[in-house]
């Protein structure tokens, strides 16, 4: 008798198809509602800066679910990047790491870096996880504009330019916010860019 799939089991399902077919997603992340798109090609990360009407010099983070998929995109992973994480795995952080690999020049610093989450979120990690490969994340709003920590403070502009809305129930994001961004630079000190 084939496994019964539930309603999360389907739309993560809906999500990664999306993601493979280079389209723009509008889903939850583990701090707020985001845009997101597979974070290797260089044509759906285009779509999102014109999406959010937002200068192409300023890099998007990317999602990963594992350590083992953010190594995969990262020049160097130093010691103490393994200590923040570890440090402070129950609080979203994202580090920007000082060299970036395997990914397109627009997802990157104009430095080379790259900002890189592991989520927590469970429906985010397993759609990131059925898709084998890192998404972009960036607020789903248009630059300049608060980012939305619900469902309903999404302007209807970014709803009309998204491929696909992840059909989720509305859950608390407990205090919604930004994860915290840590810069880590390349003699191996870092420094807080977000609190």
């Amino acid at each position: 008798m084939p496994e019964e799939k539930t309603m999360e089991d389907l739309e993560v399902r809906n999500c990664v198809k999306v993601l493979q077919k280079g389209e723009v997603l509008l889903y939850p992340t583990d701090t707020i509602w985001g845009l997101g798109c597979d974070a290797t090609c260089a044509e759906a990360v285009s779509r999102i800066y014109r999406i959010k009407n937002r200068e192409e010099d300023k890099s998007f983070i990317i999602l990963a679910d594992s350590v083992e998929m953010m190594e995969d995109y990262v020049q160097d992973v130093p010691a103490v990047a393994y200590d923040l994480l570890q440090a402070m795995e129950s609080t979203p952080l994202t580090i920007i790491y000082p060299k970036g690999k395997n990914l397109p020049a627009n997802v990157l610093g104009v430095d080379g870096s790259i900002a890189i989450r592991i989520v927590s979120n469970r429906f985010c990690a397993r759609v990131i996880s059925g898709f084998g490969k890192p998404i972009v994340s960036t607020s789903a709003n248009i630059s300049g504009f608060p980012s939305p920590l619900r469902l309903g403070d999404i302007a209807e502009s970014i709803f009309e330019d998204v491929d696909h809305v992840a059909i989720v129930e509305e859950h608390s994001f407990g205090e919604a916010r930004p994860s915290r961004i840590i810069k880590l630079e390349e003699d191996g000190m870092f420094r807080v860019v977000r609190e």
